[in-house]
Order: structure tokens, then C-alpha cells, then sequence
């Protein structure tokens, strides 16, 4: 014969047990908060970084063009960005290694929170002698090369 304990003991099982699933339910929330916080903070920078990269390309890439020595005569090397981004700054160190060596380039913005992002790089200076001539060496007749692509579509 199965003897249960009287109403009373059981009474204080139930209430246990409730305080344990709200202690778990205290903690899981927590963690979430916890881990939504630290996937904000690090979104933000990866935001940030992104934003650094596309600067540090366009800068660069405006040193290529330009050439070292024609882009330290037209621009400045350091500054504020234009607006949207008037709250970065930049800096660019050029050094030459001698006459007919790379440039040494060192591209460095500085985002709104105080972080510094930087690339180096090596760019050859351009000879204004040695500009490409760019035409084609063979002039190209576009419509003969139509009226060539009509007729072959027209046989088949």
C-alpha cells in the first residue's frame, strides 16, 4: 500500500519549485541581455572599421593616381574629411627611398572615438616621360564590325 505524506509537505514542494524556474528564467534573461549588449558594441566597431577601410582606400587610391609627388603638392596630408565624415580626421606620411625606389605611403585616419586606423604601402612615383600612349594599334571600324555581327546572325 503506497502512503502519501499529508497536504501540508507537498504545499512547500510547489513553491520551491517556482522559485527555482524564476531563478533560471533571472539568469537566461540576463544572458541575453549580456550577449544583445556585446553584439551592439561590436557591430558598432565593425561599422566603424568598415568605414575606416573605405577611407583609407579612397585615400590611398588617390595617391596612386596622382602620383606621390603631384598629390603632396595638390592636397593636404592632413586634415578633417569632408561632411558626412567632418568627425574623422586623416594623415598621410610620404618618404622616398631614392630616385627610382617606391614610395614609401602610410595612410592613418582617426575615427570620432579617438581609434586609429592605418595601411602602409609601397607606390611607384610616375614619370611624366613615360606616360602610355593609349590608342588602339589598329584603328577599330565599329560598323563594319555591326554589319559583320548582323550578317553572321542573319546566316545562323
Amino acid at each position: 500500500m503506497v502512503t502519501r505524506p499529508p497536504f501540508a509537505a507537498r504545499r512547500g514542494f510547489a513553491l520551491i519549485d517556482a522559485i527555482l524556474g524564476g531563478l533560471l528564467l533571472a539568469f537566461g534573461l540576463a544572458a541575453v541581455v549580456t550577449l544583445s549588449q556585446r553584439c551592439l558594441v561590436m557591430l558598432q566597431r565593425g561599422e566603424r572599421e568598415a568605414m575606416a577601410s573605405a577611407l583609407l582606400d579612397e585615400l590611398l587610391g588617390q595617391v596612386v593616381t596622382e602620383g606621390p609627388v603631384d598629390f603632396s603638392r595638390r592636397r593636404a596630408v592632413a586634415g578633417q574629411f569632408e561632411a558626412p565624415w567632418n568627425d574623422w580626421s586623416f594623415a598621410i606620411d610620404l618618404s622616398s627611398n631614392g630616385e627610382g625606389d617606391a614610395w614609401d605611403v602610410v595612410a592613418r585616419v582617426q575615427d570620432s572615438n579617438g581609434v586609429e586606423h592605418r595601411c602602409a604601402t609601397k607606390v611607384s612615383a610616375r614619370n611624366v616621360n613615360d606616360e602610355p600612349e593609349r590608342k588602339p594599334e589598329q584603328p577599330i571600324d565599329r560598323k563594319d564590325r555591326f554589319e559583320r555581327k548582323k550578317e553572321a546572325m542573319k546566316n545562323g
